[in-house]
């Protein structure tokens, strides 16, 4: 009998698609589960026993694509170094595939590795999505737009800041969006509901992927693989879709083959499962409240927080009236950050100093960012609610200068708000 045909096994192009798909998935998800657990000192142990893979990455986007890819912490899922190593994962995974199919051609099928692994994809996409939603049911990932973005015009906005902005102006469409990603999280821990946890991935990863490269974000290598990962836990299953949702057939139930052959280890196992995945879900919820305290929606607001307009500008002992032609007059001040000072000029120019505040000696020192060297120190006092008035020294020059704030509620974005009854599209 044609080996490729056997009934009792798998076909010769299933087993080895298998062994490359095992390979390639285990590495990619690698140090998974050690990398979400917060065990003092092991994020250090986990970068040195590391650091000879990104060595061998960055040697062979050297001496292969003839490009330096380095290690460097930018934020950035789509490095050049994240490109090389994906290729090399994918090399490996191909070399892998073919020595172990030349060392076990005997072997006519991989039932139960083939569990194993489903079941290793499934929790790291599973933990993988609980952090993502985490982080947007309590709105961190996404915080509501901070000064300088809502004086930012659309057209000076780069895709990935208007994104940024959609998502930050709903705390609502946050929850809904981190609410389908943890329900599809958590629908993927139990066997029996894996599918349907992989067709709710699968549409909310559709979404993500689609706004990643709509809008230029660089999480595309990564959200491509937890689509695929999603993909890969439905293909056993796709046939009996097909039978249900196209051909009106009736369908068999699944078969759920147990990974454990005694009761005693199955129920261990069981009990462990939702042990981990209930830490992981309370560490994902946590992760992302501390985030929202630290740097998000519940962080507690800088000094002067806000929009505030040059109403008086005198720089050098000439005072500057508010003139468009002017380069040097002020037109509005954003404090966004607790570090940072955003000057806005009359010709729409931004300019950013590094700000320190004392509030007890009522003082605040601009610095550029350009010259460290170069100190802009200003005393400040407030006349009346809303109105702050500096004087001192910028960029060696006297200074003086009134700023009136701007209400938050004057910012159509942050004021709108829902209605049920709309007369008229209101599409400003």
């Amino acid at each position: 009998m044609d080996e490729t045909s056997d009934p009792a096994g798998w076909s010769r192009g299933h087993r080895i698609l298998f062994r490359f798909a095992f390979v390639y998935l285990v590495i990619y998800n690698l140090p998974f589960p050690l990398s979400i657990l917060p065990i003092p000192g092991l994020e250090i142990v986990l970068q040195t026993l590391g650091e000879p893979w990104s060595n061998f990455v960055i040697w062979v986007g050297k001496h292969v694509f003839h490009v330096t890819a380095t290690v460097h912490p930018t934020g950035s899922g789509d490095t050049m170094l994240a490109y090389v190593e994906a290729f090399c994962i994918l090399c490996l995974s191909a070399l892998a595939a073919v020595a172990w199919t030349l060392l076990d051609h005997k072997r006519r099928e991989y039932t139960r590795l083939d569990d194993w692994l489903r079941t290793y994809v499934r929790f790291s996409l599973a933990a993988t999505m609980l952090s993502y939603g985490g982080y947007k049911v309590i709105q961190s990932q996404f915080p509501s737009p901070y000064p300088e973005r809502l004086v930012q015009t659309f057209g000076d906005a780069s895709p990935m800041g208007l994104l940024w902005t959609f998502m930050g102006a709903s705390a609502s469409y946050n929850v809904f969006s981190g609410l389908a990603e943890m329900i599809g999280g958590l629908l993927l821990v139990a066997r029996r509901t894996t599918l349907l946890g992989a067709l709710v991935c699968i549409g909310v990863m559709s979404n993500v992927v689609m706004l990643n490269f709509s809008y230029d974000v660089p999480v595309k290598l990564y959200s491509l693989h937890l689509l695929a990962m999603a993909v890969f836990l439905t293909l056993p299953d796709v046939k009996r879709l097909l039978d249900l949702f196209v051909l009106n057939r009736p369908v068999p139930a699944a078969e759920v083959r147990p990974l454990f052959t005694t009761r005693g280890r199955h129920r261990g196992a069981l009990a462990f499962r939702m042990l981990f995945f209930t830490a992981v879900t309370i560490l994902c919820l946590y992760n992302s409240y501390s985030g929202s305290r630290k740097y998000g929606e519940l962080a507690p607001r800088p000094p002067f927080y806000g929009v505030w307009n040059v109403e008086e500008f005198a720089l050098d002992g000439a005072v500057r009236p508010p003139l468009l032609t002017d380069p040097l007059r002020w037109r509005r001040v954003t404090f966004s950050f607790a570090d940072y000072l955003g000057v806005h000029l009359m010709s729409d120019e931004t300019t950013g100093y590094r700000l320190t505040v004392s509030q007890a000696k009522k003082r605040m020192v601009l610095m550029s960012y350009k010259d460290r060297t170069s100190q802009s120190p200003l005393s400040y006092t407030e006349p009346a609610p809303g109105v702050l008035v500096l004087d001192g020294t910028f960029e060696g020059k006297p200074f003086h200068a009134r700023l009136r704030k701007v209400p938050r509620s004057s910012f159509l974005l942050l004021s709108r708000g829902f209605h049920w009854v709309s007369e008229h599209p209101f599409n400003r």
